[in-house]
């Protein structure tokens, strides 16, 4: 099979060809550069088709009401972009997290209206602590 990869911008030619069917390296393989690896030969065991898993669907959004956007992991609230009484739309961001270095957005489960915020910048929050509660 041939491809073409780029490389710092620059396009080359490559030819790919499979010798021999795949094997795991052992970790005297990877560890050892004077190691040298032979084929050996391979038989694949007969699998049986795994069944076709389901494949999820989009939640849609929540009927108004009230309902509680809960926190996804624990982390740092890093932002808050809503206030009691501010209407906010499915999908709409209304809290940021930090964890791990990593920021998170935390969306809005429904259409509603902002109850209250349970939270404020600099909170520690655990997995599923209540964030924001809408009605």
């Amino acid at each position: 099979m041939k491809y073409i990869a780029t490389l710092n911008g620059k396009k080359y030619e490559v030819e790919l060809e499979k010798v021999e069917e795949y094997r795991a390296l052992t970790r005297e393989e990877i560890t050892n550069p004077n190691v040298v690896i032979a084929a050996a030969p391979v038989q694949a065991a007969p699998v049986a088709a795994a069944p076709a898993a389901p494949v999820a669907a989009t939640p849609a959004p929540v009927a108004a009401g009230d309902s509680s956007i809960v926190s996804p992991l624990p982390g740092t609230v890093l932002e808050v972009k809503v206030q009691a009484g501010d209407v906010v739309k499915y999908g709409q961001v209304v809290v940021i997290l930090e964890a791990m270095k990593m920021e998170t957005e935390v969306v809005a489960s429904a259409d509603g209206t902002v109850e209250s915020v349970l939270v404020k910048k600099g909170d520690a929050v655990d997995t599923d602590a209540t964030l924001v509660v809408l009605k």
